[in-house]
């Protein structure tokens, strides 16, 4: 559970699939445990026990940088965390967990890839911490009409559930966007232990659910030995463990490669959908996803676009 590891680590690898495979699979767990829950439960728990899971290590490893303090001292600090908390964490997760009930874990897992085109956005239009270049900005375009292909706006003749439901998985990749923008901005710089840093964003976003529970969390529950594991394996691994995974293969890969399990996600949410769920598809959902794909490559800068040489006389 070490922040300093080797690119050449195989641990490291087995964190990045791990990563990607619990991430991919938290689609199909939200969706099981919507079967004897709220949406506001699954959310609920999910960051509840991702927190205190995340708490007894650092309260173990007691991870520090420089020899400075466990914990930031700053009030500033703790604020930039409530916010990335909120907008990382209580929203979105709320947002899936509520579109799940309407749509697919499989459409739910491929909105969920759009992440990377919304923090493209985020980073260049609204913090203005990076400036994209003309194959970045055609991706960003391709990504945005792959979105539009995904929802299929011609279906719709009025405000459906199912409509609603693509909407809240798009905001979800939204909040997801200004998170990465926001730390980048405000929090990326600062000599914070990875482990904690995980801490206080999952810790704080468990106490915002804390005081929210006459709210969200106090519906009565049917619960069945897939539910509760379900929902374990939401908080202890997809909020807990794969946290410090994502933090362990950022600090050895970087976060070129460590982007990559965008790819991986998706993927893993689309089998299970259509193995365990027996999930369908329409044409355009797929045609969408690749679309999506094609964005990501060029935002990223995995893929290039030819450039046209001027000919000479």
């Amino acid at each position: 559970m070490t922040d300093n590891s080797s690119p050449r680590d195989p641990r490291v690898a087995l964190q990045f699939l791990g990563m990607g495979v619990v991430w991919g699979a938290s689609f199909l767990f939200m969706k099981v445990a919507l079967d004897g829950v709220s949406f506001g439960q699954v959310a609920w728990s999910r960051l509840v026990f991702g927190g205190l899971t995340l708490g007894l290590i650092v309260l173990a490893t007691r991870p520090r940088v420089n020899r400075g303090p466990v914990l930031p001292r700053e009030g500033v600090v703790w604020l930039h965390f409530l916010v990335i908390a909120l907008t990382g964490c209580v929203v979105p997760h709320l947002l899936f967990a509520w579109a799940e009930q309407y749509v697919s874990s499989s459409l739910a897992s491929i909105y969920n890839a759009v992440t990377p085109i919304m923090t493209a956005l985020m980073v260049t239009a609204v913090f203005r911490v990076e400036k994209l270049a003309r194959d970045q900005v055609i991706g960003v375009l391709i990504g945005i009409v792959g979105v539009v292909v995904i929802i299929a706006p011609w279906q719709y003749s009025e405000l459906s559930g199912d409509l609603w439901g693509q909407l809240a998985c798009l905001g979800a990749a939204l909040c997801y966007g200004f998170t990465f923008g926001y730390t980048r901005k405000h929090l990326s710089g600062r000599p914070i232990a990875g482990t904690t840093f995980a801490f206080l964003n999952i810790g704080l976003a468990g106490v915002v659910m804390l005081v929210l529970t006459p709210v969200l969390a106090w519906q009565p529950v049917t619960l069945s030995v897939p539910i509760v594991l379900s929902l374990l394996t939401l908080g202890v691994l997809g909020t807990g463990f794969a946290y410090i995974w994502h933090i362990n293969v950022l600090r050895a890969w970087g976060p070129t490669t460590t982007s990559t399990v965008t790819y991986v996600t998706p993927v893993v949410g689309v089998l299970l959908g259509v193995l365990v769920l027996a999930e369908t598809f329409s044409w355009h959902e797929p045609a969408g996803a690749v679309l999506v794909l094609l964005g990501i490559l060029l935002t990223q800068k995995r893929l290039r676009l030819p450039i046209a040489v001027p000919r000479t006389a």
